[in-house]
C-alpha cells in the first residue's frame, strides 16, 4: 500500500494540479505503410509490395512457394529471378553456382509470374549465348555433393519446373541445356557424351535425353524424346513441368498442369519394363535460356516425382495477418470502430490494375475478398480463441473494450486465382479509459481521535470510488494511525467518510483520488489538500 501511495505522490509532483486535466474524447491509431508491416507479427501468404499505392501495401503472395504442391524437403535448385539483377541472382537450395550473362535483364513484379521477378533473356543465337559467359545467358554448375545432378550421382525420381513468357518462340530456341561426360562402365578413360535438351518446335517445346537414362548394370542407356501437343502462346505465361517415376520408369510432361505426353526410360519403352534410371555425368552444366527471346520465372528442380501443381497466381486458401497487441492504455478502453483502406490488384500485361476501398464490406466483383477481425485482452499474453468480425467503418457500441487490442485480416484471392485484395492502411478509434477527475470542495472537521471528511463526486460517470491519501506533513501521505488502515483508504462510492483512530494534537494533510476501476485500480489526480488537527474533547456532526 506505500509503494502505490508513493506511485501516486510522484505522479502529482510531476503533474502539477493546477491547469491539468485529461482528456475525454475519441483517439485513433494510424497503421500504413512500413508500420501496418511491422505491426503484423503473424502473416501467412503475406508480403508487401510497392507500385500498388503510394505507400507499401499487403498483398497475398504469388511466390511460388505458395502455388506450387512440391516438397521443401526435396528442392535440389530454386531460381526465383526476384533479387533485382542478374548479379544477384542465386540458387537458394545453395547447390548449383550461378554465372550470369551481362545481356540477361531482371525484370520486376509487374512482369513476373510469381513473386517480385523474373529473367529476361534478349534472344542471342544458342552458340553466341555461351561465348558470352563460357556457357550461356544463365549457367548452373553443381559446387555440393549434395546436389541431384552432382558428378557421377545415380539419381531416382525428379522434377523440372518452370514458367515460361515467349516472346515469338521461333523455331530452335534453346530453353534449357544439360551437358556432361558419362563415363564408360568399362573404361573410365571412355566417356559418353550426355544432354537433356529442351528446345521450341513448331510452338511446342520438345524434350529430348541423350545417354541418360541408364540400364541397372550401367552398361546400356535409353534415349527419350517427348513433346508437347499444345501450342505455346506467345507473349503469356505458360507453365512446364517434366517429372521422373523411378518406380515405373514413367516420363511425364505438363503444361499449365495438364498432361500432354507420357513415355517410358524401360527396356521395353512401355510401363513394366526394366527401368532405366538417370546418372549424371561429370564436368556437368546447365545453361538457360541460350537463344531463347522472353521471360522465365521460378525455375526449379526436385529431387521427387512432384505432384500436379496449381498454374494460380496466387492459392487458393488466401493468406492472413494478426497483428502485434496493440496497447490502447491502461483501463477498459472502448473500441468505437476499425476504419479501412484497400482494394484489389491484378497484373494485366504490364499494367497494375487497382481497385481502391474505403471500410464497409471489401468483397469484390472477381470475388477476391478481405475479412476482419478483432478481440481484446487485459493481458498480452492471454487471448481466447474467439475473433469478432467487423466491418470497416461500422460503430461497435460497447461491446469491445479491453486495454489491448490485436486485429486480424484473412485474404481471399479472386476466383480465378488472377487478383489479389490489398490492404493499405488500418485506424483504430477509441474511447479511452482516462482516470477520472479528481473529486471538488474537499472538507476536513476535526473531532476527538478522527476527522470528518466530505466531497463533491468527480464529474466522470466512469468513476468506481475514491482513495483517501493521509499523512503528518503536506508531502508525506503514508499514514498509517488511521483505524480503517494504512493510506491510502478504499472510500468506495461514497464521498464522505470518517477517518477514526487519529492521534489527537497532529496535524493530519489530506487529499482524495477518484479511481475508475480496481484490478488494478486506475486513478485520477489528487484534489485539493486539506488539514485537520483531532483534540480532545472535539465532536462533529456524524
Amino acid at each position: 500500500m506505500k509503494n502505490k501511495a508513493y506511485l501516486v505522490t510522484i505522479l502529482y509532483l510531476l503533474f502539477p494540479l493546477s491547469g491539468s486535466l485529461y482528456g475525454v474524447g475519441e483517439k485513433t491509431m494510424q497503421f500504413t505503410g512500413d508500420s501496418l508491416w511491422n505491426m503484423a507479427d503473424y502473416r501467412s501468404g503475406i508480403a508487401e509490395v510497392g507500385q500498388v499505392r503510394s505507400k507499401p501495401v499487403l498483398v497475398l503472395s504469388s511466390a511460388y512457394s505458395q502455388v506450387g504442391d512440391t516438397s521443401g524437403s526435396s528442392l535440389d535448385m530454386s531460381l526465383s529471378f526476384d533479387e533485382g539483377h542478374p548479379s544477384l541472382f542465386r540458387d537458394t537450395s545453395g547447390n548449383y553456382r550461378i554465372t550470369a550473362s551481362p545481356s540477361l535483364v531482371a525484370v520486376d513484379r509487374r512482369y513476373a509470374r510469381a513473386g517480385l521477378g523474373a529473367a529476361l533473356f534478349l534472344g542471342a543465337s544458342p552458340e553466341a549465348g555461351r561465348a558470352n559467359t563460357g556457357g550461356g545467358p544463365l549457367v548452373l554448375e553443381p559446387q555440393s555433393g549434395a546436389a541431384l545432378f552432382a558428378p557421377n550421382n545415380r539419381m531416382r525420381d525428379f522434377t523440372v519446373e518452370f514458367w515460361l513468357h515467349p516472346l515469338n518462340l521461333e523455331n530452335g530456341e534453346e530453353i534449357l541445356l544439360w551437358i556432361s561426360a558419362l563415363p564408360s562402365q568399362a573404361s573410365r578413360q571412355q566417356f559418353a557424351f550426355q544432354r537433356i535438351l529442351c528446345v521450341s518446335l513448331k510452338n511446342r517445346l520438345h524434350w529430348s535425353f541423350l545417354n541418360f537414362f541408364s540400364s541397372p548394370d550401367g552398361k546400356g542407356s535409353v534415349d527419350i524424346d517427348i513433346s508437347g501437343v499444345s501450342a505455346v502462346v506467345p507473349k503469356n505465361w505458360s507453365h512446364h513441368l517434366i517429372r521422373f517415376d523411378s518406380d515405373t520408369g514413367l516420363i511425364e510432361y505438363l503444361v499449365n498442369g495438364v498432361s500432354e505426353a507420357i513415355v517410358y526410360a524401360t527396356s521395353t519403352g512401355r510401363e513394366g519394363g526394366e527401368v532405366y534410371s538417370p546418372v549424371a555425368g561429370e564436368g556437368g552444366s546447365f545453361v538457360l535460356g541460350g537463344g531463347f527471346s522472353g521471360m522465365m520465372d521460378e525455375f526449379r528442380i526436385h529431387g521427387a516425382y512432384a505432384p500436379g501443381v496449381s498454374v494460380r497466381k496466387y492459392p487458393v486458401p488466401g493468406g492472413r495477418i494478426e497483428t502485434r497487441a496493440i496497447d490502447l492504455g491502461a483501463g477498459s478502453n472502448g473500441v468505437q470502430k476499425i476504419d479501412v483502406s484497400g482494394g484489389k490488384t491484378s497484373i494485366l500485361d504490364t499494367r497494375i490494375a487497382s481497385e481502391y476501398r474505403q471500410n464497409g464490406r471489401f468483397r469484390f466483383s472477381d470475388d477476391s475478398e478481405m475479412q476482419f477481425f478483432i478481440r481484446t485482452s487485459d493481458n498480452p499474453y492471454r487471448w481466447d480463441d474467439h475473433w469478432l468480425p467487423v466491418t470497416p467503418g461500422s460503430d461497435l457500441g460497447s461491446s469491445v473494450q479491453g486495454r489491448y487490442v490485436q486485429l486480424a485480416v484473412d485474404f481471399y484471392p479472386s476466383a480465378n486465382g488472377e487478383s489479389s485484395p490489398y490492404l493499405e492502411e488500418l485506424r483504430i478509434t477509441y474511447l479511452p479509459d482516462e482516470p477520472p477527475l479528481p473529486p471538488g470542495q474537499l472538507t476536513a472537521v476535526a473531532t476527538d481521535g478522527g476527522v470528518q471528511l466530505t466531497w463533491k463526486h468527480s464529474p466522470n460517470p466512469n468513476t468506481r470510488g475514491y482513495l483517501v491519501y493521509y499523512g503528518t506533513s503536506g508531502d508525506d501521505y503514508f499514514g498509517v494511525d488511521a483505524a480503517l488502515g494504512a493510506s491510502p483508504i478504499d472510500a468506495g462510492r461514497q464521498n464522505t467518510i470518517y477517518i477514526d483512530g487519529l492521534k489527537n494534537g497532529s496535524l493530519y494533510y489530506f487529499r482524495v483520488a477518484a479511481y475508475s476501476h480496481t484490478s488494478p485500480y486506475h486513478v485520477g489526480e489528487f484534489s485539493r489538500e486539506v488539514r485537520a488537527r483531532p483534540l480532545q474533547g472535539l465532536t462533529a456532526a456524524r
